[in-house]
């Protein structure tokens, strides 16, 4: 998992309302590490994938035409679970290729199109769920992860953020509860840390615990969950100063508004600096 201890320089004026910006921006860049664990580890050349950019293009659209003729089943059959489930993976597939690779780091990124998928895919989950008692634990495992990566992709409102951090957090549940793991339940703690599920988290880590084969394991999953905390900790200082700002009048009440709308306040990741 990736460590802790980057650091950030800013290169604004951070002085007055802006402060308040500031803060949720490194917030949610928080976040956003978490869910970097979850996409890749390490630098990705997405051209390589398909050995050229054409090759990247081609497959969406390939994807997308796939994703249509789903969607054209489910409009006949919208109570189908397999072909809700059906949805939902290619509707995230169709993401996943739209991804973007960061020019400074290589790491993708989720682009505004792929963002889009997402969250279609999200909701034919949340219709996929109403239609079984026995869920997928492999696509709830796939799900969790692309929620949490929603709730990651800049542009989210903060209200969108935690919503999809709790669908996350939900949906992994239902990956550990059915297939319990080092692996499985140490995402779980992860997402219930920063859906500020502080006990849980930790009643999740204990379990998570039992499966660790040997004595560096437990302690790096200790480690990795105690750095973990302290973010989303942070995190829940900045979601709960933005919200009184919003709700109190005088100086920092426009500010406060603007980050439930914008948590990145207009400022996306330009406005950071270095490692």
């Amino acid at each position: 998992m990736a460590q802790g201890g980057n650091e950030h320089r800013m290169l604004f004026d951070i002085r007055g309302r802006r402060r308040h910006v500031v803060k949720v921006v490194y917030a949610i860049l928080a976040l956003l590490m978490g869910a970097s664990l979850f996409l890749v580890t390490g630098g990705l050349n997405l051209g390589s994938i398909f050995n050229s950019t054409e090759g990247v293009s081609s497959a969406t659209k390939g994807l997308e035409e796939q994703t249509q003729q789903i969607e054209r089943k489910v409009r006949r059959d919208p109570q189908n679970p397999a072909l809700l489930l059906a949805l939902t993976r290619a509707q995230i597939n169709t993401g996943n290729s739209m991804l973007a690779a960061n020019s400074e780091t290589g790491a993708p990124e989720v682009t505004p199109e792929g963002k889009v998928e997402y969250e279609h895919a999200a909701e034919s989950w949340s219709r996929y769920l109403k239609t079984t008692d026995e869920p997928s634990p492999g696509a709830a495992a796939v799900i969790a992860g692309t929620l949490f990566s929603l709730a990651a992709t800049p542009g989210s409102s903060l209200p969108e953020v935690q919503a999809n951090v709790k669908a996350a957090a939900q949906a992994q549940q239902i990956a550990a509860r059915q297939r319990p793991s080092l692996h499985s339940l140490s995402t779980l703690a992860i997402y219930q840390l920063y859906n500020f599920e502080f006990a849980a988290a930790r009643r999740t880590e204990l379990e998570a615990k039992k499966f660790a084969n040997t004595k560096v394991e437990r302690e790096q999953l200790e480690n990795e969950i105690k750095e973990y905390a302290k973010r989303a900790s942070f995190f829940r200082e900045q979601v709960e100063e933005a919200e009184k700002a919003a709700k109190t009048g005088g100086a920092g009440a426009g500010a406060g508004k603007e980050l439930l709308e914008n948590p990145l306040g207009g400022l996306g990741s330009s406005g950071l600096s270095g490692e």
